[in-house]
C-alpha cells in the first residue's frame, strides 16, 4: 500500500523559511513525477511544484519560482520543498502528490501539512 507522509509545516513570519518533506512507501516513483499541491482556505487546490523522478526535470507555478526549490532524495525515497521569501498568501495546506502527468495531479496523495505565513 503506497503512502505518503508529509511533515515540515508551521508557522513563520513573511519573508522566512520552511522546507517540507514527503517520505514515500508502499513503492518507488522512479518512472514518474511527484510534487506538491496546496489548498488555501475557500479555495481550490492549486499545483506549487513537480519534479520527474528519473531526470531531476523540475516545474513551478508561477506564484512560487524563484522562491521554492523541490528536490528528491533517491535513496530515501523522499521529496521535498524548500520555501523561501514566504508571503502571507503561501498559507495554506501542503499535499505531497504521487504520479502527476504534467501538472495534473496523480492518484497518491498524502494528508497534508499545515504552513502559516504571518504579516
Amino acid at each position: 500500500q503506497v503512502q505518503l507522509v508529509e511533515s515540515g509545516g508551521g508557522l513563520v513570519q513573511a519573508g522566512g523559511s520552511l522546507r517540507l518533506s514527503c517520505a514515500a512507501s508502499g513503492r518507488t516513483f522512479s518512472n514518474h513525477a511527484m510534487g506538491w499541491f496546496r489548498q488555501a482556505p475557500g479555495k481550490g487546490r492549486e499545483f506549487v511544484a513537480a519534479i520527474n523522478w528519473s531526470s531531476g526535470g523540475t516545474d513551478y507555478a508561477d506564484s512560487v519560482k524563484g522562491r521554492f526549490t523541490i528536490s528528491k532524495d533517491n535513496a530515501k525515497n523522499t521529496l521535498y520543498l524548500q520555501m523561501n521569501s514566504l508571503k502571507p498568501e503561501d498559507t495554506a495546506v501542503y499535499y505531497c502528490n504521487g504520479d502527476l502527468a504534467g501538472r495534473r495531479a496523480g492518484e497518491f496523495w498524502g494528508q497534508g501539512t499545515q504552513v502559516t505565513v504571518s504579516s
